[in-house]
């Protein structure tokens, strides 16, 4: 047997036959130029023909998915025909070069500088990397790079996956996602979450193996093995067992001993609160309003706004739908609104903070979620992402108000809200912890990056003091005000359990989740959530929090999580 480590990110034992991702496109050769009789304006016309192609067929195909998937696709569409680029490439074709090689030569500069700035923008990079691969391969008229099909389902493996990969992966046809790179909060984990299927990242070696290979995957505990014997049989066959069990979730999500802890959805529009209402979700944690501007030039008028809110609304009829006003900038840039010359976006003008640079948007924005509000019966909060102040705070719930909207909160994302809250939750009426840009700007750490998954996961003990402050502010002088985790780390289960000892009041997840994390949390009490929540702060690294705390709850093995 041949075992590979890696960061478990999705949960689920099974055995399978791999199939890896094809080849790449073959880089066109350096130096190659434009062929004889082909000028540089036909070249770069059929350039920017192949461009736009790519850019609809991404399109079209994000027409046939929801939520993160959908947003991953049109994302990766609009950097098909993003002005860089093709202005780069447009400049070196002037120069004699093909166009194959132009835009792949241009695909490197624009990929390695996004890289270069970090954050957020770093995530871009593998998308440019993969539009240049599908231009070239739309002048070469083969077909684009993309997921092996096959006629029986199979564990796919890849050094790292192309958002637009990951955003129509199959889940009937893939059993297991690998992949030699990436990070625990990538494109790819977030995806295969999403979708139920175990996966682990950054297992360095494991696309070395050979298609056809037999592989037991653990997606808790990130392990893989070459060739299983019978002990992995076994596990693979209990986990067939329970894995039914974690399937369903009554509605009611509660300690052990009758303590509340509502489990709520993260959606990106109606389609995924409908899913997420079938699944029981005790309502909306998480409404990414920002999927409502994607693949615009301008603004959505407050109507055609209005009208995409109340679908996610009319889902959860008396039931709480938490809704982040537009988290446009760094990895969402929109013409209309944003900057791409920043120079470092991640730290730059993005969620709330747009409102500074262009008024108006945020206001008709809060114009529409009124009008939708008003014409449903979800209880509807509004939080504003990137706050970082009291006095930030204080100005969006005056916003609220005057657009008629009772219950204002804020994303807790910037350390300074966590280190601030009691002053900032004087102002508002709730706050939510989006663990992912908090664990990524506490750590200073690219949640991208495979080198640094182990910094990058909110077992920090860091990131836990920063939640707890949170909860702290949230009480202090008798506020009693609610906060939540939206972020990814409250679909951990074993983190879950930390989260709610911590005082968190309500747990939002991809709805897949949230049955697992149900099961585990009715395992425990509060006390015994308290005392293992202790338990993680007093680690002295991430490691050792998981462990200690994954030690103290056996149903975790149990049910394979």
């Amino acid at each position: 047997m041949q075992n590979f480590q890696g960061v478990g990110v999705s949960p689920g034992r099974i055995i399978g036959t791999i199939r890896q991702m094809p080849k790449p496109v073959s880089e066109p050769p350096a130096g190659e130029q434009l062929p004889a009789g082909v000028s540089a304006e036909d070249a770069t016309a059929a350039l920017k023909a192949a461009a736009k192609a790519v850019h609809d067929q991404l399109k079209n195909r994000a027409q046939t998915v929801s939520g993160d998937g959908k947003a991953v696709l049109e994302a990766t569409a609009l950097m098909a025909t993003d002005t860089m680029l093709l202005k780069t490439a447009g400049k070196l074709i002037a120069r004699g070069t093909s166009n194959q090689r132009a835009i792949w030569e241009a695909g490197a500069s624009v990929s390695e500088m996004l890289h270069n700035l970090g954050g957020y923008m770093a995530e871009r990079a593998t998308d440019v990397l993969d539009v240049r691969a599908r231009i070239v391969a739309e002048l070469r008229g083969v077909p684009a790079p993309g997921i092996p099909s096959a006629e029986t389902p199979f564990i796919l493996i890849a050094e790292d996956l192309a958002p637009a990969d990951t955003a129509t992966l199959d889940p009937e046809k893939v059993l297991a996602l690998l992949t030699a790179g990436g990070g625990p909060q990538s494109h790819t984990a977030i995806i295969a979450r999403s979708l139920g299927l175990p996966a682990v990242v950054a297992a360095a070696g494991v696309d070395a193996l050979a298609d056809g290979t037999e592989v037991y995957v653990d997606g808790a505990a990130g392990t893989i093995t070459a060739e299983p014997g019978d002990e992995q049989r076994h596990a693979a066959e209990q986990w067939a067992a329970t894995a039914s069990l974690l399937a369903d979730f009554d509605g009611t999500g509660t300690t052990a001993d009758g303590h509340q802890v509502p489990l709520l959805a993260n959606v990106g529009g109606g389609k995924d609160a409908a899913a997420a209402a079938r699944l029981n979700a005790q309502g909306v944690g998480l409404f990414r309003t920002e999927f409502c501007f994607l693949e615009r030039d301008n603004e959505p008028s407050v109507d055609e706004q209005a009208a995409a809110y109340k679908e996610v609304f009319d889902a959860f009829p008396g039931k709480k739908v938490v809704l982040r006003t537009l988290d446009a900038g760094a990895d969402k840039p929109l013409p209309f609104l944003t900057d791409a010359t920043e120079p470092n976006p991640a730290l730059g003008v993005r969620g709330y903070r747009t409102d500074l640079t262009t008024p108006g948007v945020l206001e008709r924005q809060l114009q529409a979620i009124a009008r939708a509000a008003a014409e449903s019966d979800a209880d509807v909060w509004v939080m504003a992402p990137m706050i970082s102040t009291a006095e930030e705070a204080a100005r969006f719930a005056t916003m609220c108000a005057e657009a008629g909207l009772r219950t204002p909160g804020v994303m807790v994302e910037v350390p300074s809200a966590a280190l601030t809250a009691e002053a900032i939750l004087r102002e508002v009426s709730f706050a939510s912890l989006g663990t992912n840009d908090l664990t990524q700007y506490a750590m200073a750490a690219d949640r991208q990056l495979g080198p640094l998954a182990g910094l990058n996961t909110p077992w920090q003990p860091a990131v836990l003091r920063l939640v707890g402050l949170t909860v702290e502010g949230s009480i202090a002088e008798g506020h009693g005000k609610s906060v939540g985790v939206c972020g990814e780390a409250a679909a951990d289960p074993a983190l879950a359990v930390v989260l709610t000892g911590l005082g968190v009041t309500t747990l939002s997840m991809t709805a897949r989740s949230i049955a697992a994390v149900a099961a585990v949390l009715k395992t425990v009490s509060l006390a015994e959530a308290q005392e293992l929540a202790k338990l993680a702060l007093s680690a002295p690294s991430a490691t050792d929090a998981r462990a200690w705390v994954r030690a103290k709850l056996p149903v975790l093995e149990e049910l394979g999580l």
